[in-house]
Order: C-alpha cells, then sequence, then structure tokens
C-alpha cells in the first residue's frame, strides 16, 4: 500500500512540474471545451443482432390463420368442423411449427428440386430460418445465454458457408444473397479498437479538409461570378485591338475567330 501510496504521489509532483514549469501552463486541457468537433462513443451492437448478421428479413407468406405442415394434405380434414380446423392452425400450435412453416418456405426460395435438403443452398437457407427465429427469441428474452452462444456460432457458420460459396461461385452467392436478402458481412482484415483519441484525430482531419473544401467552394463561385464581365471585357478589348492594328496598316494579330468565340462565351452567360 504504501508504495502504490508513492508512486502515486510521484507521479502527481511530475504532472505538477509539467505544468508549472518555468511560470507557463504547457497543458491547458480546458482548451478541449472549445473544439468543435465533439465525438459519442458508439453504442456496441450485440453480434446477434440483424445489424451485425446482415438479416434483412424474409417477407414470407406465414400467418396464424394457415395450417400447419401436412394438415393441408390431410382428406379428412375437409370434412372436419371448422373448431378442429382452427385447432390444427399455427396459432393453436406450438411455436416450432410456425418455425418449420418458414423452414420450408424459405427452402422454396433456393432449392434445386424437390427433395432439395443438403445442397449449400438448402443448408445456408435453413441456417437462415434458424438465425431469424432465434433473433425474435433474443428480443424476448436477452439474457438467455445458451440460445445467445448457440445463435452466435449458427451465424459464423453461415458466415463461412457464404465465403465458401463467394470463392466457388460468385453469381450463385449474389443470387443466394438477393433471394435470402441479405447482407455478406465478411471478417475485417485487421480488428481495430474504437478509441476516442485516434476518432477526434480523424474527426479533427475531415473538420480541416471541409474547412479547406468550403473555401475552395467559394473562390470558385466567386471567380465563376466574374466569368461573365471578364469575357465582356475580352471581346470588346478584342475588338479594339483590332481594329487599332486595322487602321495602322499592321497584320492584325487578333482574328475574327478570336472575337466570335469570346462574343459566344460572353453570351452564354446571359
Amino acid at each position: 500500500m504504501n508504495v502504490l501510496t508513492n508512486h502515486v504521489k510521484s507521479v502527481t509532483a511530475a504532472i505538477a512540474n509539467i505544468v508549472r514549469w518555468e511560470g507557463y501552463v504547457v497543458r491547458n486541457y480546458a482548451l478541449k471545451s472549445d473544439l468543435k468537433i465533439k465525438w459519442v462513443r458508439p453504442e456496441k451492437i450485440p453480434s446477434y443482432k440483424a445489424e451485425k448478421s446482415g438479416d434483412l428479413g424474409l417477407n414470407l407468406n406465414v400467418k396464424p390463420s394457415q395450417l400447419a405442415n401436412h394438415f393441408d394434405e390431410s382428406i379428412e380434414l375437409k370434412d372436419a368442423d371448422d373448431i378442429v380446423k382452427k385447432l390444427v392452425t399455427l396459432e393453436y400450435l406450438p411455436l416450432w411449427e410456425t418455425k418449420e412453416k418458414k423452414r420450408v418456405e424459405t427452402l422454396s426460395l433456393v432449392k434445386r428440386h424437390a427433395y432439395d435438403n443438403y445442397s449449400m443452398e438448402a443448408k445456408i437457407a435453413q441456417m437462415t430460418t434458424t438465425i431469424q427465429h432465434l433473433q425474435q427469441r433474443m428480443e424476448l428474452h436477452p439474457r438467455d445465454v445458451k440460445v445467445k452462444v448457440f445463435l452466435k456460432e449458427l451465424i459464423d457458420k453461415r458466415k463461412k458457408f457464404l465465403g465458401y460459396l463467394r470463392r466457388w461461385d460468385y453469381r450463385r452467392f449474389e443470387w443466394i444473397l438477393e433471394k435470402l436478402n441479405l447482407i455478406y458481412k465478411a471478417h475485417p482484415p485487421q480488428y481495430l479498437p474504437v478509441s476516442r483519441k485516434d476518432s477526434l484525430r480523424k474527426l479533427t482531419a475531415n473538420h480541416c479538409e471541409n474547412i479547406v473544401q468550403g473555401k475552395l467552394d467559394a473562390y470558385k463561385a466567386e471567380l465563376q461570378a466574374q466569368q461573365k464581365e471578364f469575357f465582356k471585357e475580352k471581346w470588346q478589348k478584342l475588338v479594339f485591338v483590332r481594329n487599332e492594328e486595322l487602321s495602322c496598316g499592321v497584320t492584325p494579330s487578333v482574328t475574327e475567330e478570336d472575337i466570335e468565340q469570346a462574343k459566344v462565351k460572353y453570351e452564354s452567360f446571359k
């Protein structure tokens, strides 16, 4: 404890010496309040969120009033009462029946044939259905650690499969992204932590560039506003020079084409 106290006192004394060096304030941290640049730490988005996974959502035609899978093919159910039919709809069945219905609908978007369940497109489609189902569950139960870990692993696995498909067949990769309404977010080549110092440096550089660009744009607009008078004066002086040279019997250095070009340029600003 004494060692820690002595260390803190030495650091405090060193900072005091830096500030009071030769009677001048070397580091004035109050100047930071005068900056016109404000940085707010970005909100951390969990990895299982749709913003990170790239799921934009599927517009599936699955309603609670629909019958569950295989029940719509039942012959006996056609002559059954309305109450019996209502009991086998998705509204009165477990949630996994709705998930299964969405899985079949999603799989029908990309499968190659009626029995395709194991192609790369079929696997990615089934993963997408499970991911979106678990994302909805996490919105209701954000502290479910087991589901959270499983969902993150499944998102990483789908991202790996999409990376394989991107290398093997890029046209098929784009097609499945369009069909499943996904955005592929590859791993960055380098993970850089978010820090206030680096962010302020970038914001300061952008602020300086905007100031310089603003002054250049203002100067450019000022020069463009002066072009009309400039070409008018140029046209008049070219006419004057040519008339003076002709009156003196000298071969004119200004041609009629030069005068006409200046006149046309001047009239284009009217």
